[in-house]
């Protein structure tokens, strides 16, 4: 089937994990199981098959450089688990717009170069799939990166809750376009989101009223200093909210969940803490509580479910799919068109590689 040809907006902790991921699970055999994807092979990709040919940053240390460097460059703090070699790939000055929030200011300087031709590098390095990894709250640079990916006919991961497939107007635009969409919102292997939605299911499913919920996360990278910024985390918060009371019956009175980022430690580097409580009532009125406490390293834990949105995108296209695909979109994103459980969510995603979906 050849290779996936990809392109990384924004070459953070995330597309560091993804990188790293790309060069360490190669040669696998095709019965070995890999932490963190649902299949070593999907339709006939592998891993390996997934070629970055174009990165595009803002950051004046990251531009010019060859993105097996960029992927360790400060700010990003992420675990290293590959070394991957000179790539050829030299990450290209994107567009800034409002890419950088005030409390990273510090730590990111812009880059003097102007902003290249990203749709044009889109189609002459004849890219398939691009990857949204834009900080949290982009939300005018993310719809200016939509119109070139929709101008050069490329599929689109979008890993951060910016609302593109989730929006009417945006998927209408992919489908006359004719090129897929997976979105909105990466939703990690086992997050705080997936957790939370996993509990709050099961309450509800052995018969628990909920009657309170929270979903505090603090951590240590540029994400969570991003969302520092109240106004940046309105997205983040509606789409961390709506992924969980997406599972419930009955609809939960807005004061009683809180879901969302709380703090910036930044001796946690990119590893995450959760703390996930929940309140409920069971027979005759007895309380029943829960506390759940979650400690991951961040990107690593969204990498393989974007190593496998990528590969269903390219399905797609190979299958002139077009729009919102829905079940890749349930299943691996936080803010999807439509929710689903994760059960339902995942069976649609094997009927989809199947091609019965």
């Amino acid at each position: 089937m050849g290779k996936i040809k990809v392109a990384i907006i924004g070459v953070g902790n995330c597309a560091s994990s993804f990188v790293q991921g790309i060069h360490h699970y190669v040669e696998l055999p095709e019965d070995e199981d890999v932490p963190g994807v649902m299949h070593t092979t999907i339709g006939e990709y592998r891993i390996e098959d997934i070629e970055v040919v174009a990165a595009f940053d803002i950051d004046e240390n990251k531009v010019g450089h060859d993105l097996s460097e960029v992927i360790f460059t400060k700010p990003n703090n992420t675990l290293k688990f590959a070394d991957v070699p000179h790539t050829g790939v030299t990450v290209e000055r994107g567009m800034t717009h409002d890419g950088i929030g005030k409390y990273v200011s510090h730590l990111v300087k812009k880059s003097p170069h102007p902003t290249v031709d990203i749709s044009g590098i889109l189609k002459e390095r004849e890219v398939d799939v691009v990857i949204n990894y834009l900080p949290v709250g982009s939300e005018m640079a993310t719809k200016w990166y939509v119109e070139q990916i929709l101008d050069a006919r490329c599929a689109m991961i979008n890993c951060i809750p910016v609302f593109i497939a989730k929006e009417e107007y945006w998927r209408n635009r992919f489908e006359e376009r004719g090129v897929p969409i997976v979105g909105d919102d990466i939703k990690s292997q086992l997050g705080a989101t997936i957790t939370h939605r996993v509990l709050t299911r099961l309450f509800e499913d052995r018969g628990v009223k909920i009657l309170n919920t929270y979903q505090l996360n603090f951590g240590g990278n540029t994400d969570f200093l991003n969302l520092l910024e109240r106004e940046r985390t309105v997205s983040k918060r509606i789409s961390k909210t709506a992924a969980v009371t997406s599972q419930m019956d009955d609809e939960i009175d807005p004061d009683n969940i809180h879901v969302g980022p709380s703090d910036h430690v930044p001796w946690l580097q990119d590893r995450k803490w959760c703390h996930i409580r929940l309140e409920g009532e069971s027979f005759g009125g007895a309380p029943i509580n829960m506390e759940v406490k979650l400690e991951v390293w961040d990107s690593p834990n969204s990498a393989g479910v974007v190593v496998d949105a990528v590969r269903c995108a390219k399905l797609a296209m190979d299958r002139n799919i077009s729009g919102a695909i829905l079940g890749p979109s349930a299943y691996f994103m936080k803010s999807p068109p439509t929710q689903y459980t994760d059960d339902v969510a995942r069976d649609m995603v094997e009927a989809f590689i199947a091609g019965e979906g």
